[in-house]
């Protein structure tokens, strides 16, 4: 159980986080939308560099990757090689198209390269996505602190998210921004201390090695069956698709992006991203091989001393740091930082988002820059909302990592299929984007459903790897099944690993899109500047007169217009 001490760092570091959203909406309020939602583009790299990790390191991987790596083995090790990949992907291919639009929305891109039905679809498909992982990075440190406290997890949601809504609504971007600061503190020191801890009481480094390659967690997979759960290829092909969305895409990265001056900044704070997220993961995957080492010979689920492997980690804070008074506490900090960080971050990016591509196109201007700032706090409060009642549900969706990454994963797939073949394709037009976009949210929205349904019902074998409890103190019970006969395995499009989602999702778009396009050619030309520089070769086949264009903002009654000259 959690200590007075452990309160005091628990709960000083909540309370800081909400006293700089007081700060910032009080004494440092946000005199327009472009402040409040972008920090009037004058931040600095270093804030925006751990503002975009630390909302992107959310209790996910500070709780979760440990737990994967427990029970799967350190697969995800290749992740690291993937983050970087997608990185210098972003900072060459992407991005360069879409740091010049210089607006909050990065829908944006899409009114521009294809039509307003197609941005306002792709902004309500995000929308779901953002207000799905919330819920999951909600219901993350609920989860922990029920481990350390008798208290009822739901409360903890509810009360967490009541804080976050507080401070994001009131402070604004750079609330968000600050907070995330410090929160990334709270968090580094959190996972480097449990690290520490745990090679020390697992004996060491050679024991903590030792221990885990007996137990198989060391065993790498390079198979290409993308029927097994993961390895070399699930992370180089699937995981590669959802982080070059968000490297490149996720409205909160491009958000952070934008409110830097210079593109130059933003190449750096993409490097910077790229080494503290590999940090991130490094330190987590070898945690969560320090914490098999410590219960490899009695694990602490099938002994029946925890319900799930999702709690393993605060399990084991709060039963094995006692030696240390206050880790507990510092842990509590870090994983709390972590899903506020990632919640903050996305309120913030869904104000922007519904502010930008549904408030301000439908509804009277007058109306809107009179209560603009209401308006924004409101659809912060809102989001925020909708987020928490989800994410009382979610006790029901099994283990964390799988589940975030197949239900948001298959959604970063589509939107990048999407950008991708607006970015790439030149001769994409908008009713082979749209007519792509449909019939691959269909087609994944199956594939996702069912393969969450078979896995809950343990019509997929598990490949989780074995434990042992003969080390235990204490007698322990376990019951084992008859050997029955093998049922018969689903489809193998249901049967795919997770990580494949984003892959069939993107694919998906980028294939119908060409195929439909191809059949409904337009003599709508296509600027250059939408078009990535590796596919501008093949712009004046297209657009003959594009060259000559120009992107202007310009005005209607008040409003920004985004338009190209000559080219339309």
């Amino acid at each position: 159980m959690l200590t007075l001490i452990d309160f005091v760092f628990f709960g000083g570091s909540i309370l800081l986080s909400t006293c700089i959203g007081i700060y910032f909406g009080f004494w440092k309020n946000s005199k327009t939308a472009d402040e409040y939602l972008l920090g009037d583009r004058k931040m600095k790299i270093i804030p925006i560099s751990l503002s975009i990790v630390t909302s992107h390191i959310s209790g996910v991987t500070v709780m979760g990757l440990p737990a994967d790596i427990y029970v799967y083995g350190a697969n995800s090790v290749w992740a690291c090689s993937t983050i970087i990949c997608a990185c210098l992907l972003a900072s060459y291919v992407y991005l360069p198209v879409i740091m010049k639009l210089k607006v909050p929305s990065v829908f944006e891109y899409l009114e521009l390269r294809f039509d307003t039905s197609l941005r306002r679809t792709a902004s309500f498909i995000s929308i779901l996505q953002f207000l799905l992982y919330n819920a999951i990075i909600a219901y993350i440190p609920a989860i922990a602190l029920s481990q350390g406290v008798a208290i009822d997890p739901r409360v903890v949601i509810v009360v967490t998210c009541i804080i976050c809504i507080f401070y994001t609504a009131v402070g604004g971007f750079k609330a968000v921004v600050w907070t995330d600061t410090f929160q990334f503190g709270c968090m580094a020191t959190s996972v480097l201390a449990v690290l520490i801890l745990g090679v020390g009481l697992a004996g060491g480094v050679s024991s903590v090695y030792e221990k885990a390659s007996q137990g198989g967690r060391l065993d790498f997979n390079f198979s290409i069956d993308p029927t097994i759960r993961d390895g070399f290829w699930q992370y180089h092909v699937g995981f590669l698709v959802i982080w070059i969305y968000y490297s490149s895409f996720h409205p909160g990265a491009v958000q952070k992006y934008l409110s830097l001056s210079n593109q130059s900044s933003i190449k750096i704070t993409v490097g910077l991203l790229c080494c503290s997220s590999v940090t991130f993961y490094i330190v987590s995957i070898l945690t969560g091989i320090a914490i098999y080492a410590r219960y490899s010979d009695c694990d602490p689920v099938t002994a029946g001393e925890v319900e799930r492997f999702d709690q393993i980690v605060p399990f084991f804070v709060v039963n094995d740091a006692k030696v240390l008074p206050g880790l507990p506490g510092i842990f509590m900090a870090g994983l709390f930082s972590a899903s506020l960080s990632s919640l903050s971050s996305s309120l913030n990016a869904l104000s922007a988002m519904i502010y930008g591509d549904f408030v301000l196109p439908l509804f009277p201007e007058d109306v809107v820059k009179q209560k603009e700032y209401f308006i924004l706090r409101a659809i912060v409060v809102i989001c925020g909302t909708v987020s928490t009642i989800a994410a009382l549900f979610l006790d029901k969706m099994g283990a964390i990592l799988p589940f975030s990454n197949a239900s948001v994963g298959a959604l970063f797939g589509l939107l990048f299929g999407l950008y991708s073949l607006g970015i790439l394709f030149p001769a994409a037009n908008a009713k082979g984007a749209f007519c792509g976009t449909v019939i691959s949210f269909l087609v994944t929205a199956v594939i996702a459903s069912m393969n969450q349904w078979y896995s809950l019902n343990g019509s997929i074998a598990s490949s989780s790897k074995s434990f042992s409890v003969e080390g235990c103190t204490i007698p322990v019970n376990i019951t084992r099944p008859l050997p029955s006969e093998p049922s018969p395995q689903p489809f193998v499009l249901f049967r795919l690993s997770f990580f494949y989602n984003a892959v069939i999702s993107a694919a998906t778009v980028v294939l119908v899109g060409i195929g439909v396009s191809y059949f409904t050619k337009t003599e709508k030309c296509v600027h250059p500047d939408l078009i990535s520089p590796i596919s501008l070769r093949f712009v004046r086949k297209y657009c003959p007169n594009g060259t000559s264009a120009q992107y202007v903002v310009g005005k209607d009654g008040g409003r920004d217009t985004f338009s190209f000259e000559g080219s339309m």
